[in-house]
């Protein structure tokens, strides 16, 4: 068998061309479109992974984004999302605060890229109602997609067998997931949205990779920050 052909291989260079291609994108669009980068950029990658998941005979079903679940599961599925809430507002939350205490940064103060993305939602009714469409479609659900249960079924075959194999699946989509967000949030969003993702992988995991909890979770928790931002509400 060729180094190439090797599952682990394979999954390696699967991993490596997702973020190049998502990174990349971002990067261009950001010339062009700075406040859409991230989904427009994450609308062709998901695109590109669902086609390249077809030829593999492989489907999103199979990674998270289950068609047909059975009764258990439909009842597991509103405690799953209200542990997924809560895990998503304590992880940033206690990170932020602790970031504050460390003199990392300040929670006194708003980062200027986000006011800047964010920043005319407040009392606009269209572009915060445009902002929550994206929210659900763009981070709830293709976030989920390519961040959960694209890269770790990918770092899981590359880890496997290696000592903290399984922390270090979970990990490494949970970094890119991160970096991905400090392009208008900094070294705190790096770090926040880092933890977050890593809690997000483990929770998809717990889940037994059931992504519907997670996207709901995290659609909800969008829709709580962005409205905070349209009321221009300290929470």
């Amino acid at each position: 068998m060729s180094l190439t052909s090797s599952p682990r291989s394979r999954a390696l260079m699967e991993f490596s061309a997702g973020i190049l291609i998502a990174l990349g994108t971002k990067a261009i669009l950001a010339n062009y479109i700075w406040k859409f980068a991230g989904p427009v950029s994450l609308l062709i990658v998901l695109v590109l992974a669902t086609l390249y998941l077809r030829h593999r005979g492989e489907s999103w079903g199979e990674l998270g984004l289950r068609p047909r679940m059975t009764l258990k599961s439909w009842l597991l599925i509103p405690p799953q999302i209200i542990l997924g809430v809560v895990a998503i507002l304590a992880t940033g939350g206690l990170t932020a605060i602790g970031g504050d205490a460390l003199g990392l940064w300040s929670t006194d103060t708003t980062m200027p890229g986000v006011e800047e993305r964010w920043g005319d939602i407040r009392g606009n009714l269209p572009v915060y109602l445009l902002w929550l469409t994206l929210a659900w479609v763009s981070a709830g659900f293709g976030e989920e997609l390519f961040f959960r249960a694209f890269l770790i079924s990918r770092t899981e075959r590359v880890f496997k067998g290696l000592p903290l194999g399984l922390f270090l699946a979970i990990l490494t989509p949970a970094l890119i997931f991160g970096f991905g967000h400090m392009y208008y949030q900094g070294v705190r969003g790096l770090v926040v949205t880092g933890l977050i993702g890593l809690v997000l992988g483990a929770l998809y995991l717990l889940y037994k990779r059931n992504l519907w909890p997670l996207i709901i979770a995290h659609g909800l928790v969008d829709t709580l920050s962005f409205t905070a931002l349209y009321l221009d509400a300290d929470w």
